[in-house]
């Protein structure tokens, strides 16, 4: 199993080079069903390895140029405010039991795992029904609330839940901003990176870590971007999105049903 989580860390790193996100979704699963490890610690260590492996895949499209640091500091900076809230309020405070009544329990772990089962259903509709394209805009004005609570929502999801929100960002920048799909990604990972980043350190006080496990782990996710990233200069990154979204679909479908049904029945 072991052998398996880790040739899945090199996966993870390939998804994010070729689609320009997707790292979080594989990696939570990961962490609580290959290693066994607790909902809360699992989002933790996700967060790190997200947050490392954007950076290094962030490196070339900065090179490039296509990296748009207003945008990112727009829309960063509340989403910043966001992860803060949700990684040093919201989830030191959620009981250890959310229901434990009428014969049904939903435990904080279990709970924190359902919600990250819902997000992975929508991130898999958008990527199947291919929703991110490109919609004009009955007005060439930015909307900057907009944008920087679409930001501040980003950063409460990725805090709580350890995903970085890149199939959120990628639509949101096209949408409001009108920026090219690829300058979208660049700017998307850059941001993914500095989030997830933020949100692993406002947690090192919360969540052991197994520094070993993590850099190892870590460190094949970077070697999968990388190639990732060389890869998708060959093939298109949206002719794979629809397979990794009934991927994605499958995963969900299957979480859910074992924290809903199978564990209430054991």
């Amino acid at each position: 199993m072991e052998i398996l989580g880790y040739f899945f860390a090199i996966v993870i790193g390939l998804v994010m080079g070729i689609i320009g996100g997707g790292g979080s979704i594989l990696s939570v699963p990961v962490f609580a069903y290959i290693f066994n490890i607790d909902a809360i610690t699992a989002t933790t260590l996700s967060l790190f390895v997200v947050g490392v492996t954007s950076s290094a895949g962030s490196v070339g499209f900065i090179r490039q140029g296509t990296v748009n640091f207003r945008t990112a500091l727009l829309f960063g900076l509340p989403s910043v405010l966001g992860i803060l809230f949700s990684r040093r309020v919201v989830l030191p405070h959620l009981p250890p039991f959310i229901i434990n009544r009428w014969g049904i329990t939903l435990t904080k772990e279990m709970f924190v795992l359902v919600l990250f089962a819902l997000l992975m259903l929508i991130s898999a509709f958008k990527m199947i029904r291919k929703i991110d394209r490109q919609r004009i805009r009955k007005s060439d004005e930015v909307n900057y609330t907009l944008l920087m609570s679409q930001g501040l929502l980003v950063g409460i999801i990725t805090g709580f839940i350890g995903a970085g929100g890149g199939f959120l960002i990628v639509p949101a920048l096209v949408m409001l901003l009108r920026v090219s799909m690829k300058q979208a990604v660049a700017t998307s990972l850059f941001i993914i990176s500095i989030n997830s980043l933020i949100g692993f350190v406002s947690s090192l006080d919360k969540v052991p870590i197994d520094w070993n496990f993590l850099l190892s782990f870590t460190a094949l996710s970077v070697v999968g971007i990388l190639i990732g990233v060389q890869i998708a200069k060959k093939i298109e990154g949206r002719k794979l999105r629809p397979m990794f979204g009934w991927f994605v679909l499958v995963m969900a479908i299957f979480i859910i049903l074992n924290e809903l049904l199978i564990k209430q029945v054991m």
